[in-house]
């Protein structure tokens, strides 16, 4: 046995243990199959075990999920009914044991850990912010097909288990115990001990069986089958509002819960295996794994033998930025200065750091005790006189040049000579900012995203004099706060916002054309994003843009890009967007079924041509592309080093379509010559901005793809 240990006390429990040895985690695999499968006979043939308890052999989880290179490793459907089947096989066995069976719950349960414990008679589960249950398939494109979507509605209900299948929902172990998902809370220590106790306990008592506690309303849409179908209904009309059609997973899940509903258990189980397999083959889930091990393999640090500690961080600028800074390195470093150019607004900095830490604590994340050690840590001053022996210094000042060129002095004049300095900043070259400075070999670039706090991605920006132990700390910083990082090179706009820019150029061109506004936003929402462009030029502020454009437009002018002018009229008219409720829609709380009105003041401003309707076809080809071509010149440039950190720096600081996998994905989905056809075409109707770049044109001479495998 190499994944599981089986031990059998004096009083007849057999405790099986789960500690696989290839990683830090334990994972369903084929081979943890086999072993469960032996392992279960072995126990129903021995006449003196009375009880049985499933534990994890690893501190900080139970088990996480599937093997998902296995399963990405499989060509066809045959593989993954196989696979499947045999997983089912044993969940049906280990549930149809005639002794009870207890899983001890501690840490992350995820997935297939998830599937295994439903299959027990009883889940105790330790009362601990590490501890978290949930089903995270559907962001990998998969369903759960270990049983999940058949014995989660059954023990919670059709309303509080769809929505943990379909948005990846997680419980903490307070709120699973409420949800009726666990049975019992228990103390960290001696659990394993306290789940043989109860394991015995069940056996003399003889049942294991509860009645789900259900809420008036929750009995009359589950008890029928009107009920049920109102609540599935309801189910797809939320998917097709929040992905329109984009992702068939949340769509398969639906399928495989209500087949269950409608012609029980078995069948369901059928379903669920006749649809993953047919998931795992299908392109967007293939885009999502790549993103998933992309991420893992993002999580380790190449030259982490170079990286220093960072005891003492220091974090200038307190607003939203800094405070989101702040707030991910409070369980990283051990003292935090907080500077800002009074203390009142360090203080005020500080009070909305301490309401993000307040309301974790109230969710479980964290205890109130870690929450106060966190928040002492932090430091508020507004002078440089504390920055002594502070390893790092992040500013987060105003996108300022000259601003940031002082911050920069004076942090060299109070600080030490191997203090880091890194700038927050979106678009201004670093090399501009360490222009003139004593230790340019200590400058690097730190661009987060707002909010800080749930933005995946950190954009690390390297120059030329960037001492290598420099860029390997803040690598190891941005890994320790919980970011993926892409480390770039430096240039104008980086990698992330140079690439947004000449999308969003191309989005106010065809707004200038006369395009309205709904109709661009509504066409790139079906091609897959999140978020509309012009809505998130409202968001993200027309100030902020217009800044950006300035910086920016003498690297396109170089090239023969002429960039629109629009964004720095709004802009000098008073129009910043959603901050100050005067951007491209209105914000006067009015709207029209149920989309946002467009505000037809600024139509003067944007060339004023009538509006009219636009293929959406057309829209989504101009605006994506523009995106993706800049994507290729970077990779051709080397601001990026492979199209991998291209295709995460777009999609989890972007938001380009995850299904797709990003834009080197999707090129190589669509096929290099066909997008090589698409820019030609685009080219001569629109010009110079969709020349396809060199890289692009080798690519489709030499037959290759961007990514191998």
């Amino acid at each position: 046995m190499n994944n599981l240990a089986l031990e059998i006390t004096k009083e007849g429990i057999a405790v099986v243990t789960v500690d696989c040895p290839d990683g830090k985690v334990n994972k369903i695999s084929s081979g943890l199959l086999r072993e469960v499968a032996a392992n279960l006979q072995s126990i129903s043939n021995d006449p003196k075990v009375a009880g049985m308890v499933i534990v994890s052999g690893k501190q900080d989880n139970f088990v996480v999920g599937a093997a998902i290179d296995e399963l990405q490793a499989m060509r066809t459907k045959e593989e993954v009914v196989a696979y499947i089947a045999l997983g089912h096989s044993i969940l049906n066995d280990l549930e149809n044991m005639k002794i009870p069976v207890v899983a001890c719950i501690a840490g992350n349960c995820l997935g297939g850990g998830l599937e295994l414990a439903l299959a027990c008679n009883y889940r105790m589960a330790v009362n601990s912010p590490q501890t978290v249950l949930g089903f995270p398939e559907v962001q990998l494109g998969l369903l759960p097909a270990g049983g999940g979507t058949q014995r989660l509605p059954r023990l919670i209900g059709l309303t509080a288990a769809l929505p943990m299948l379909l948005t990846a929902k997680n419980l903490r172990a307070k709120k699973a115990k409420k949800a009726g998902l666990v049975d019992e809370l228990i103390a960290p220590y001696g659990a394993k001990e306290t789940a043989v106790k109860k394991a015995l306990e069940l056996a003399r008592k003889g049942s294991s069986k509860r009645k789900r506690q259900r809420s008036f309303v929750s009995f009359l849409l589950e008890s029928n089958p009107v009920g049920r179908a109102v609540v599935f209904a309801q189910a797809r009309k939320m998917i097709a509002r929040q992905t329109y059609g984009c992702y068939p997973a949340p769509y398969a899940i639906i399928e495989a819960v209500e087949e269950g509903q409608k012609h029980g258990k078995a069948a369901g189980l059928k379903k669920e295996i006749e649809l993953l397999a047919k998931l795992v083959v299908s392109s967007q889930s293939k885009a999502l794994m790549s993103l998933f091990f992309g991420m893992a393999d993002m999580k380790k640090n190449p030259q982490k033998e170079l990286a220093r500690k960072v005891g003492k961080l220091a974090i200038i600028g307190t607003g939203l930025m800094g405070q989101g800074i702040a707030a991910v390195s409070a369980s990283v470093s051990d003292t935090i200065l907080l500077k800002d150019v009074s203390l009142d607004a360090a203080a005020r900095g500080m009070k909305e750091i301490w309401k993000g830490l307040d309301k974790k604590a109230r969710s479980g994340a964290i205890v109130p005790f870690e929450r106060d050690v966190q928040y002492g840590k932090l430091v508020p001053t507004d002078t440089y006189s504390l920055f002594k022996n502070t390893e790092l210094v992040v500013e987060a000042v105003f996108e300022d040049l000259a601003l940031k060129k002082r911050v920069l002095s004076d942090v060299e004049e109070a600080a030490d000579e191997n203090t880091i300095f890194a700038s927050n900043t979106s678009a201004i070259p670093i090399a501009d900012i360490a222009a003139g400075c004593r230790r340019p070999q200590n400058v690097i670039g730190m661009h987060y995203f707002s909010p800080v706090p749930r933005m995946p991605l950190l954009e690390i920006i390297t120059t030329d004099k960037t001492a290598p132990w420099v860029a390997a700390t803040a690598l190891e910083m941005g890994i320790s706060q919980g970011k993926t990082c892409i480390v770039v090179k430096d240039g104008p706009g980086f990698y992330t916002t140079r690439i947004l820019s000449p999308m969003l150029n191309e989005v106010v061109l065809l707004l200038e054309e006369g395009a309205i506004p709904n109709d661009i936003d509504l066409a790139m929402r079906r091609f897959g994003y999140p978020v509309g462009p012009v809505a998130l030029l409202d968001e993200v502020g027309i100030d902020v843009g217009a800044h950006v454009a300035e910086v920016l437009s003498p690297l396109f002018v170089q090239r023969g890009m002429a960039g629109s002018d629009s964004l720095p009229q709004l802009f000098a008219h008073g129009y910043y967007g959603k901050k100050n409720r005067k951007g491209f829609y209105r914000y006067d709380g009015k709207k029209k079924k149920g989309q946002k009105i467009p505000n037809a003041e600024v139509y003067a401003l944007i060339g004023g041509a009538p509006r009219r309707k636009f293929d959406a076809e057309l829209i989504q080809q101009r605006v994506s592309l523009m995106m993706i071509n800049e994507a290729l010149i970077c990779l051709q440039e080397g601001i990026i080093s492979c199209p991998r950190d291209g295709d995460i720096g777009a999609v989890f600081g972007l938001g380009f379509p995850p299904f797709e996998g990003g834009p080197f994905r999707y090129i190589d989905r669509i096929g290099p010559a066909r997008i090589l056809e698409m820019l030609e075409s685009l080219q001569k109707t629109y010009g110079g901005r969709f020349h396809p770049p060199q890289i692009l044109q080798d690519i489709v001479r030499s037959g290759r793809r961007f990514h191998d495998e």
